[in-house]
C-alpha cells in the first residue's frame, strides 16, 4: 500500500454495528459485562476505548509499526518511557530538544535517581563516551528543536544495540510522511500528536509506537495504571487529521523551501537553520532517511537586538505569535521566552540556541501571502 492509500485507510474499517465510514466516538467510562470478567474486549476506558483503539491501529500502521499506545499528551507518552527505568538508571539525551522534554527530565525524573546526560547528537560518535553499564536509554529527536539538527537514526541504532540500550526517537517534526524511525532501527518513536498527526491546533495528545510485544505491555501497563490517556473525541479528531497528512506535508514541504530560500536571501538575516540547504551540516543524513525537509525552520536577524527581535515577533498578521507547530496556519515563536524557557539560558547558549533566535511553523497557506508578511514584519 502507497503512503497516501495508508494514511487514508491503514488501521481504520467502517463500523460493524452502523456501517459509518467514520470511527464513531466512543463517549463512555464503562462498558456492561454479561457476567463478571466477561465482556466484549473492554471494561474501563483507562484501559482501553474504542475509538482509542482505531487510533492505536492507524498511527501504528503509519509508522510502520506493530504496536501504538496513545496519550494525553506528548509529554505524557515521554513521562511513560522515563517510567521504564529505576532509580540509578542513567539517560543519554540530545543536546538540542524540545523545553519540555528537557524540563520533565531534569526537573521531574532526576529527583528519583535518574541521571541524564545531554550530548550533540550530530556526531552519533559523541554518544559513546557517555554509556556505560547504567545506561539504559538514548533519546533524541531529528530535526531538532529549535535548530534543525538532524540525527543519524541508523547510526545511533548501531551504537544502542551494540551495548543493549533502548533508542527512543521523537518524530514530531518530521512526522509519519516524511521519516519512519522504526525502519531505521530505533525500539521506540514518539510523536506529539498535537502537531502534524493532528493537524488543526485543536487537541493535545502523544503516542508512542513500537514493534516488541515485551515493550508494549511494559508500557501499556504503566498508561494503565498511571491513567494518561487521551479522551475519545481527541482520538477522533487525530484519526480525521491522520487522513489529510500527506497532503498537508506535502505543501508544509514546498512553502517551507520557498520561505527558507526568501529568508537566506534577505538582507537582514544573518542565518537560517532549515534541514534542506545542502551546506546545512546534517543535509546528506536528512536526504537519506527522510523523504522532504518539513516545514520547520528557524532565522536569527542580523541586528539581534531584543527590541528588533521582539518586535518582527509581534508584527506578523499570517504568521500567528504562538506556542505549538504543526498546525494548518503558520506561526512564530520566541524560544528563549516560550517553548524553551524551562532550560536555564546559559545551557541554551551553549548549545546554539541564542535569546535572538525565531521559529517559524511554516502553514498550507499560499507561500507567496506568507513571504509577504514575513517581509513586511522585518522591514
Amino acid at each position: 500500500m502507497k503512503l497516501a492509500t495508508k494514511f487514508i485507510h491503514a488501521g481504520v474499517e467502517p463500523d460493524a454495528t452502523t456501517g459509518a465510514i467514520m470511527t464513531p466516538i466512543f463517549q463512555t467510562s464503562t462498558y456492561v459485562q454479561s457476567a463478571p470478567g466477561i465482556h466484549k474486549g473492554y471494561d474501563y476506558s483507562r484501559a482501553g476505548n474504542p475509538t482509542r483503539t482505531a487510533l492505536d491501529n492507524a498511527v501504528a500502521a503509519i509508522e510502520n509499526g506493530k504496536f501504538c499506545l496513545t496519550f494525553s499528551s506528548g509529554v505524557a507518552a515521554t513521562d511513560a518511557v522515563i517510567k521504564l527505568l529505576s532509580p540509578g538508571d542513567e539517560v543519554i539525551a540530545a543536546n538540542d530538544m524540545y523545553g519540555g522534554t528537557f524540563r520533565i527530565f531534569t526537573k521531574i525524573f532526576s529527583k528519583f535517581g535518574i541521571v541524564f546526560h545531554f550530548v550533540n547528537m550530530q556526531d552519533a560518535n559523541n554518544i559513546k563516551a557517555s554509556i556505560n553499564a547504567k545506561t539504559k536509554l538514548i533519546w533524541t529527536e531529528t530535526p531538532t528543536n529549535p535548530l534543525i539538527n538532524i540525527t543519524d537514526i541508523e547510526a545511533v541504532s548501531k551504537i544502542a544495540k551494540a551495548h543493549k540500550i533502548l533508542l527512543c526517537v521523537d518524530n514530531t517534526f518530521a512526522s509519519p510522511y516524511l521519516q519512519n524511525p522504526l525502519d531505521l532501527g530505533a525500539d521506540i518513536v514518539m510523536h506529539s500528536s498535537t502537531k502534524y498527526l493532528g493537524g488543526h491546533s485543536d487537541v493535545i495528545q502523544g503516542c508512542l509506537i513500537m514493534n516488541d510485544e515485551n515493550l508494549y505491555e511494559q508500557l501499556y501497563f504503566i498508561q494503565k495504571s498511571c491513567g494518561a490517556v487521551p479522551g475519545p473525541q481527541d482520538c477522533f479528531l487525530v484519526l480525521r487529521g491522520i487522513k489529510t497528512l500527506h497532503v498537508r506535508m506535502q505543501r508544509h514541504c514546498e512553502n517551507g523551501e520557498k520561505i527558507a530560500h526568501f529568508l537566506r536571501n534577505h538582507p537582514k538575516v544573518k542565518t537560517v537553520y532549515w534541514c534542506g540547504f545542502e551546506d546545512h551540516p546534517g543535509y546528506a543524513i536528512a536526504k537519506k532517511q527522510m523523504r522532504g525537509f518539513g516545514g520547520m525552520l528557524s532565522f536569527v536577524l542580523k541586528d539581534e537586538s531584543e527590541e528588533n527581535t521582539k518586535r518582527v515577533l509581534s508584527s506578523t498578521h499570517l504568521f500567528s505569535l504562538a506556542e505549538s507547530l504543526g498546525g494548518v496556519e503558520s506561526l512564530i515563536n520566541h524560544p528563549a521566552t516560550m517553548t524553551h524557557a524551562s532550560i536555564p539560558r546559559e545551557e541554551r547558549i551553549k548549545n546554539g540556541l541564542s535569546d535572538s533566535l525565531i521559529r517559524l511553523s511554516v502553514g498550507i497557506e499560499d507561500a507567496d501571502d506568507l513571504i509577504n508578511d514575513l517581509n513586511n514584519a522585518i522591514g
